[in-house]
C-alpha cells in the first residue's frame, strides 16, 4: 500500500511538472482529452465540407503541437531527467527508510530494557542525591586505597547534562534492581589536578589535562555504600559483584566503563561525545 501511494506520487508529480513548465504539452493533453485525434477520419465522412475543412484544420495543427512537443521533450532531454529525478527522490528515499524505527546503533537485543529507561527518554529528570558528609570520603580505608581523594569534586551541577541524567539512572537501578547503594567519588576535575594525578605516574592516570573526560564533565569515578561506609575496594567480594554489575548497567545505557580498559578502572564512567578529546 505504502509502495503503491509512493508510485502515484511519483507519477502524479511528474505529470503537475511537464503541464506546468511546458505548454505545448497542455495542448497536447487537451487535444487528447477532447477525442479529436481518434475521431477525426469519422467526422470527416459525416461533416459537410464547410465543417470537414475546420476538422481538418484542427487535426493538423494538432499534429504540429504533437510534432513540437515531441521536438521540445527531444532537446530538453536532460532538463526533463533532472526534473523527475529531483522530484522522485524524495519519496523514494521515505520509502527505503522507512522500516528503521530505530538509530543506528540501538538495534542490539542485548541492550538492557527497564521501564526507568523509557521513562528517562519520556522525560524524567532525576534528581542527584543529597552529598554525603566529608568524613565518610577520609575514612582510613578510602584515604588507604585514594589517598587523593580529598579535593576532589563531587558536585553534580558541574557534570554534563545528559551524562549526569545517564549515571542517575545507573544508580536508581543498581539500588532498585541489585541492591546496591551508590556513591560519586569524583565527577568534574579541573586541568591543574588532572596534571597533578598525572605526575603520581600511570598507577593513579596516564591522562594529562583535557585528555580526560574529566575535564569536560563527562566522566565520574564511583562507589558503594555498605552501612553508611564506602566501599572501594576491589577484594571484597560484595564490591566486585557490584561492580560488574555497574558496568553492565552503565554499558547498556551506552556508557563506557573503565572495567574494560587495559589499566582497569571499575568505578570509572565516560559518556564519550566524538571531537571533545583530541589525541
Amino acid at each position: 500500500m505504502f509502495f503503491l501511494a509512493v508510485a502515484l506520487y511519483f507519477f502524479l508529480a511528474c505529470f503537475i511538472t511537464w503541464q506546468v513548465l511546458f505548454p505545448s504539452g497542455r495542448e497536447l493533453i487537451l487535444r487528447t482529452l477532447s477525442g479529436i485525434a481518434p475521431r477525426v477520419h469519422n467526422q470527416l465522412n459525416k461533416l459537410g465540407n464547410a465543417q470537414s475543412q475546420t476538422v481538418k484544420s484542427l487535426a493538423f495543427n494538432t499534429t504540429i503541437s504533437s510534432n513540437k512537443a515531441r521536438e521540445f521533450t527531444k532537446q530538453h532531454r536532460q532538463l526533463l531527467l533532472t526534473g523527475i529525478i529531483m522530484i522522485s527522490l524524495p519519496p523514494i528515499l521515505a520509502w527505503v527508510f522507512s522500516g528503521k524505527t530505530m538509530l543506528g546503533g540501538f538495534e542490539d537485543s542485548n541492550r538492557y530494557e527497564n521501564t526507568q529507561i523509557a521513562e528517562l527518554l519520556k522525560g524524567e529528570q532525576l534528581v542527584p542525591p543529597q552529598a554525603l558528609p566529608p568524613e565518610i570520603f577520609t575514612t582510613a580505608e578510602v584515604t588507604q586505597i585514594r589517598p587523593l581523594l580529598i579535593g576532589a569534586s563531587r558536585n553534580w551541577q558541574l557534570l554534563n547534562n545528559n551524562f549526569a541524567q545517564q549515571l542517575l539512572l545507573v544508580f536508581k537501578i543498581m539500588k532498585e534492581k541489585h541492591g546496591y547503594d551508590m556513591a560519586i567519588l569524583e565527577g568534574y576535575r579541573s586541568p591543574e589536578r588532572q596534571n597533578m594525578l598525572a605526575s603520581q605516574g600511570p598507577s593513579v592516570t596516564n591522562a594529562k589535562a583535557f585528555q580526560s573526560y574529566h575535564q569536560f564533565g563527562l566522566a565520574a569515578d564511583c562507589a558503594f555504600l555498605r552501612d553508611g561506609k564506602l566501599v572501594i575496594s576491589e577484594k571484597d567480594p560484595w564490591a566486585m559483584k557490584g561492580y560488574r554489575l555497574y558496568g553492565e548497567v552503565a554499558e547498556s545505557l551506552g556508557l563506557h566503563w573503565g572495567g574494560r580498559w587495559k589499566m582497569m578502572d571499575f568505578g570509572h564512567t565516560e559518556f564519550r561525545i566524538a571531537g571533545v578529546i583530541q589525541k
